[in-house]
């Protein structure tokens, strides 16, 4: 495959890169784009120096099979079709296209076939906090249709970049040294806070980020499921956590629910209460999994579960799930 990241220079970037070589992706031909402020930066991948080019309109992506983009809406609708015009498959890790009638909205392990229809050459790859959720809901949802969600979200400064990720350390230190913060990537300061606020808010009051858990969840699971998010900011760097509650349309036992965790593809389950196993972010950053725990009955509602879930959203909330639907593609010849 020739391949090209757009965004190579930000934490997403930097994780496909990661990605890549870990999962040992087939390239032949590698091309990493960026912003003027990066072009030039050199990268190594396999033993091979790379320089970054400046993104501009033209004709640098002749050739290209599979890109992988991740710098932000505005550049992905303003590249879309050079980015595509040759023929490349465009895996596009921003907002901009993903409720987009004409553009699939893909998580492998749940709804890998709609990669397959893809009129514009553009597949979006979700919301993080909606790909770890809708990972661990697909377990359920083969056993029982899912009516209702409820999820509160407990989001890592990593959401936000790795400048968001500097400057909740440098807070830390800020404020342990009695200075007064810095606070620019956030709408408060981060550390030893809480912030119940991730994006802007829509007229309904929730936030963008979580009328795009309801949404996307929604046309992921071709489900007419209705989620009620609750999007949270917590001062951990990497990797977000879900409280979340289901009910189902049959009542679900515990044993099922985790037989079901146990076999899903993409799951591990870490569920052992007495042992005070569970999963928790620092454990877990780096790990490409969907990790679920604290699995109980809802008592609130007979037909209701409710469990715990963390995966690292740098990873399989955006650069790996990027990469497994190429990765699918390739298995199943779907690339040009």
């Amino acid at each position: 495959m020739n391949v090209a990241i757009v965004g190579a220079s930000g934490a997403v970037g930097q994780e496909f890169l990661r990605v890549l070589d870990q999962r040992e992706f087939p390239i032949d031909e590698l091309k990493l784009f960026g912003s003027s402020r990066s072009a030039g930066t050199k990268y190594t991948f396999k033993g091979k120096e790379y320089t970054v080019i400046e993104l501009k309109h033209g004709d640098d992506f002749k050739g290209i099979d599979i890109a992988f983009t991740s710098a932000g809406a505005g550049i992905s609708k303003e590249f879309e079709k050079d980015i595509t015009k040759f023929g490349a498959v465009m895996i596009d890790n921003s907002s901009a296209f993903r409720m987009d009638s004409d553009v699939p909205l893909v998580v492998p392990e749940v709804n890998a076939a709609d990669a397959l229809d893809r009129p514009r050459g553009v597949i979006a790859n979700p919301n993080c906090t909606t790909i770890q959720m809708v990972v661990a809901l697909k377990a359920i949802e083969n056993l029982s249709h899912i009516k209702r969600v409820h999820v509160a979200t407990y989001q890592a400064a990593s959401g936000a970049g790795a400048a968001a990720m500097a400057e909740l350390e440098t807070q830390y230190r800020q404020v342990l040294a009695g200075e007064e913060p810095t606070v620019q990537k956030f709408f408060y300061q981060l550390a030893y806070n809480l912030i119940p606020q991730v994006d802007v808010f829509t007229d309904n009051g929730y936030t963008k980020e979580e009328m795009k858990m309801f949404n996307e969840t929604r046309k992921i699971m071709h489900s007419d499921v209705q989620v009620s998010a609750m999007c949270v900011r917590v001062p951990s760097l990497r990797a977000h956590s879900e409280s979340v509650w289901v009910e189902t349309e049959r009542p679900v036992s515990i044993e099922e629910a985790k037989e079901a965790f146990a076999a899903a593809e993409g799951v591990t389950l870490m569920d052992d209460p007495a042992n005070k196993v569970y999963p928790m972010p620092l454990f877990l950053s780096g790990k490409d999994d969907v990790y679920v725990g604290r699995i109980r009955k809802d008592l609130a509602n007979e037909n209701g579960l409710t469990f715990w879930c963390v995966s690292d959203q740098i990873r399989k909330g955006a650069a790996l799930n990027a990469v497994q639907i190429a990765e699918y593609l390739i298995k199943v010849g779907n690339v040009k």
